[in-house]
């Protein structure tokens, strides 16, 4: 199958509607995927003693992430392919996979061994390792806008560096970035990623307390999908621009064929730095990344996720013309951009990272994993149907979403429309049946089984049964 336009692959909020009627909720050890289970089964004596530990030492409860509503809170004590197990014995369908970076499924045994023979060799150094030298090796064989490799050990750190490489190359300030676009939880990122009464472009929205209003003098703000628009606000700014920086795929909207190529031809007429967000993308879409599968190449990107295969790590990747700013022989120059990280390249991290590759090149990997999140995608969009839902399943077969609304979703002011209830009421409501997702995503992997897909359909047209039950 093909997996990308003309490109062929290498190698819950807190909302708390009323409990939900219907099947089981969690599925035990031992029961059958579909067995009906008691929904209110209390917790075992030593989760809730954790969950209570949880209250008093995280803020909110939560780790910054991921969280569940209080009543349906647990705490992972195993994962094992697709599915997640609790300290009560339960055990869950996972499709929010550490937030992506578990494309092969949680404990892979070629991950696993390549990790244990690194940590017989230490853990980390704080220097140059093989594992670190053969995965930047690897990153650059892979993706077409890569030339060198600096390492980060987290996707916010590879954004943050490649903005700021990218103005000490081009000696300007400013940014400008997309409505609806995430590229971690820094300063410069958190602009208009989620405004609820988005100003007029190309003004930024702050989407966090603590953040210097400053930045908002130094980040301008674009429609996604809108080349008019965008080649506008560049052709008014461009002699302050330092880069343009985007998700080639926002979060879960799909760009439009065009918006891409004609981004990358304004920004290159002007010479203003292109840089892809690729931790989400990178090595998920087609081995080459986004870049490959949209067939577009960016100047400067940010990659992370699998490239740690589980463990934290993240790289700035990009032309060796910018990337010679991080080079110690610019210091000189005051021209050097300065950026070190105590785990940067780890050696446990790369090591997994490479046995991850490793299994994404073997033939055939992409072909599945797109079947499979086609199959889930096409299962979802069917259940809101026959539920006589109205409802819009965006994104590509590796990552989607649903949101709950008439309105096809092409940029970010078309998600606003989405019923922001319905989806909490969705989301709870597989969470109750024993399916995890993250809060605006549902990521597939190659660890997801005939078993999983079929239990998978199942638990979707029940959920969306519960959802229209609570429909006015």
């Amino acid at each position: 199958m093909a997996v990308g336009p003309g490109v062929k692959p290498p190698g819950c909020g807190r909302a708390r509607p009323r409990p939900l009627a219907g099947p089981g909720a969690l599925r035990y050890k031992g029961g059958h995927p579909m067995a009906p289970q008691n929904p209110t089964t209390p917790r075992s004596p030593e989760e809730t003693a954790l969950l209570r530990t949880v209250v008093r030492r995280f803020p909110g409860g939560v780790l910054g992430g991921y969280y569940a509503p209080d009543d349906l809170q647990f705490l992972v004590k195993e994962a094992r392919g697709a599915h997640l197990y609790d300290f009560s014995g339960r055990e869950y369908l996972d499709y929010l996979l550490g937030s992506g970076p578990m494309v092969l499924g949680h404990a892979h045994p070629a991950v696993i061994a390549a990790v244990e023979a690194q940590l017989s060799r230490g853990t980390t150094y704080f220097q140059l390792s093989e594992p670190a030298v053969a995965l930047a090796e690897e990153i650059c064989r892979a993706m077409p806008c890569a030339e060198q490799v600096r390492y980060t050990s987290s996707g916010s750190e590879a954004t943050f560096f490649a903005l700021r490489v990218a103005r000490a190359f081009r000696k300007r300030d400013k940014i400008l970035k997309f409505e609806g676009g995430f590229h971690g939880t820094h300063d410069y990122s958190l602009m208009s990623v989620g405004p609820r009464a988005p100003k007029a472009f190309p003004a930024p929205t702050p989407d966090s307390a603590g953040i210097p209003h400053a930045i908002g003098d130094e980040v301008l703000i674009a429609p996604f999908n809108d080349l008019g628009e965008t080649e506008a606000i560049i052709a008014a700014h461009h002699e302050s621009l330092a880069a343009v920086i985007m998700e080639p795929f926002q979060r879960l909207i799909v760009p439009d064929r065009g918006f891409l190529a004609g981004v990358r031809e304004v920004t290159r007429r002007y010479g203003v730095p292109l840089i892809f967000d690729e931790i989400v993308t990178g090595f998920r879409f087609a081995y080459g990344g986004a870049q490959e599968y949209y067939g577009v190449v960016p100047d400067l990107a940010a990659v992370g996720k699998i490239i740690g295969g589980g463990f934290p790590l993240a790289a700035v990747v990009g032309r060796a013309e910018i990337m010679r700013h991080l080079a110690p022989a610019m210091e000189a120059t005051g021209e050097f951009v300065q950026q070190a990280g105590t785990l940067n390249g780890n050696p446990v991290a790369a090591a997994a990272g490479l046995a991850t590759l490793a299994e994404l090149r073997k033939p055939g990997a992409y072909e599945r994993l797109f079947a499979t999140g086609n199959r889930v995608k096409t299962a979802l969009a069917e259940a809101a149907r026959r539920a006589g839902v109205q409802a819009q399943v965006a994104g590509e077969a590796p990552v989607f979403e649903i949101y709950f609304t008439d309105r096809p979703i092409t940029d970010y002011r078309a998600t606003l429309t989405a019923d922001r209830a319905l989806h909490a009421a969705f989301t709870r409501a597989l969470l109750e049946r024993g399916v995890v997702k993250a809060a605006q995503k549902i990521y597939v992997s190659l660890a997801h089984t005939e078993e999983d897909i079929q239990r998978t359909v199942q638990v979707f047209t029940a959920a969306f049964e519960a959802v229209a039950e609570q429909r006015p």
